[in-house]
């Protein structure tokens, strides 16, 4: 077996991986996986924009107030004040890399700033309306270029690799992972005493949802399996408007349409956000999320809509140039139509337990980006704070690990992957099925509203096909297709486990048996459970 040997391996290539691997690459030789390609990524997807205080009359009290209101109570005021006090110098990172973000349309100095839900002032930076394109395009070939980055794509880590799991003596912590090649099944191992997670979220847990195939949560699973501490997974958010259209895939109106002035309204053209929240459309999002379950319940339409009719094709197709397009490809017209929406589910606030600088309860391990749950987002995240969050915690994490060096214990050796008695399977349709009834099954019961009996169904019925999938693992020899429905299960009964612990409602937690809020925000920590 082929074991590779680094001083930093990165997992995952959005804006939170290849920056981290950026401010590493000057300390040490960098390798980074990605289980697609390099741009196959939720970074890649991100139309809004990053929230950052750069706007006159803007302030960092403002910011975070408006981040600590979002997070109904669950926040970490500490990380949410060095998170956005240090935005402003990652920002100037980002454009010395050469990421352009819009100017100001009067000609003077600055960037041209959007609003988004739950903010109080324009702050969102964007470039048009693809700005985590933009940003993804500069960063993968800044790390491509890159002499001590070596950037593998198509590589799957099927488990990370512990001391506690080689039996060695002294305190456990991760040394590398085993990695699997799709195109040739190859597994080969890596070694390295810094190992960094930012595989981005697990959208992909429920039956509808407008994050990328590969939002499976590798990132919590690999962390669980290895004995790393989760947080906070009842904390899906659903972004309130993907588009409605039986031949639209995921794709998302970004929250700053509203920014500019669209109304929500039924599939008769009447507002309705008023009586739900004072703060209309650009209520936070959980808000909003559940006023439009609510509204198409209560008329019993499959989908809810966007008005903004009242702005000129003129503007509409300057300042979201993707989206209109994408809309009139399918008969909508921004400008003339009302667009259909509903919500998908879009953003996980848990995740594996880190501070600011990456550190997990698992020596070695370190979390970055969204697969991270550092206390920024609580309860609720923040329109346009999670490309925030994800480079000013790559630059801590790299700033933690060029200043407080490690080196794997002497000796170390990593054995040969063991095949055992596995064959090539000759039941794909087994993950096929198990993998659709997963999704199905958090659609149903652990999705926007909740209650008591639909969670216990869906633990009874995840932790069944969890026990299926087990069995085939290791029956038959491993595939991409099989680690991330065997990832993908895992997380989903992490979220429900998480749901069933919260016995209130609470940002994007709310459930119909416990609809009060308590006066004492606790973390619904789960310790991992090594191999």
């Amino acid at each position: 077996m082929r074991t590779e040997t680094c001083d930093y391996f990165v997992i995952g290539s959005g804006i939170a991986g290849l920056m981290s691997a950026l401010y590493l690459a000057p300390h040490g030789r960098v390798l980074l996986v990605t289980k697609k390609r390099l741009d196959d990524c939720n970074t890649n997807r991100a139309q809004g924009g990053i929230a950052c205080v750069m706007g006159e009359g803007d302030t960092f009290e403002q910011h975070v107030s408006d981040t600590l209101v979002a997070g109904a109570g669950l926040c970490d005021e500490e990380v949410v004040r060095a998170v956005i006090a240090g935005g402003p110098a990652r920002i100037e990172d980002l454009v010395r890399m050469g990421v352009s973000f819009n100017p100001r349309t009067d000609g003077a100095p600055g960037f041209d700033l959007g609003r988004e839900g739950g903010h109080s002032q324009r702050r969102v930076l964007h470039a048009g309306d693809i700005t985590g394109q933009r940003v993804e395009s500069v960063l993968v070939e800044r790390v491509l270029a890159h002499p001590n980055i070596q950037a593998v794509e198509h590589t799957m880590v099927i488990d990370l690799i512990t001391t506690g799991w080689l039996k060695r003596p002294g305190v456990n912590r991760c040394v590398g992972a085993y990695v699997l090649s799709p195109l040739t099944g190859e597994i080969s191992a890596v070694r390295a005493p810094c190992t960094i997670l930012a595989t981005g979220g697990c959208g992909k847990a429920y039956l509808y949802t407008c994050n990328p195939d590969i939002a499976t949560g590798d990132g919590v699973a690999l962390a669980w399996r290895a004995g790393a501490e989760i947080a906070n997974m009842e904390f899906i958010q659903f972004h309130p408007t993907c588009l409605y259209h039986p031949q639209a895939k995921r794709f998302l109106i970004s929250e700053a349409v509203r920014g500019e002035g669209a109304e929500l309204v039924d599939a008769e053209g009447r507002p309705f956000m008023r009586k739900y929240d004072p703060r209309g459309a650009l209520a936070p999002r959980d808000v909003v999320a559940r006023a439009i379950d609510s509204e198409m319940k209560r008329t019993g339409a499959p989908y809810c809509c966007l008005d903004i009719r009242h702005k000129p094709a003129s503007f509409l197709k300057e300042r979201f140039p993707t989206i209109y397009e994408t809309c009139f490809k399918f008969g909508l017209d921004l400008a003339r139509d009302l667009i259909p929406i509903v919500p998908s589910a879009h953003y996980c606030c848990g995740g594996v337990r880190a501070r600011l600088d990456g550190v997990t309860s698992l020596p070695g391990l370190y979390a970055v980006g969204e697969t991270a749950c550092t206390g920024l987002h609580g309860a609720n995240r923040l329109a346009s704070n999670s490309l925030l969050e994800a480079l000013v915690c790559a630059y801590e994490t790299a700033g933690r690990l060029v200043n407080e060096p490690q080196s794997l214990p002497d000796g170390l050796r990593i054995p040969d992957w063991e095949y055992g008695t596995a064959v090539a399977s000759d039941e794909a349709v087994m993950v096929a099925h198990n993998w659709m009834e997963v999704r199905t099954c958090m659609w149903d019961y652990v999705g926007i509203v909740r209650t008591d009996k639909r969670l216990a169904r869906a633990r009874r019925r995840i932790r069944n096909l969890r026990r299926e999938i087990r069995e085939y693992y290791f029956d038959y020899l491993v595939t991409a297709d099989t680690l991330e429905l065997r990832n993908l299960a895992l997380v989903a009964e992490l979220i429900v486990r998480s749901a069933m612990r919260r016995k209130e409602s609470r940002g994007l937690h709310y459930t119909l048996d416990h609809p009060e809020t308590r006066r004492r925000a606790l973390d619904t920590r789960l310790p991992g459970r090594a191999r």
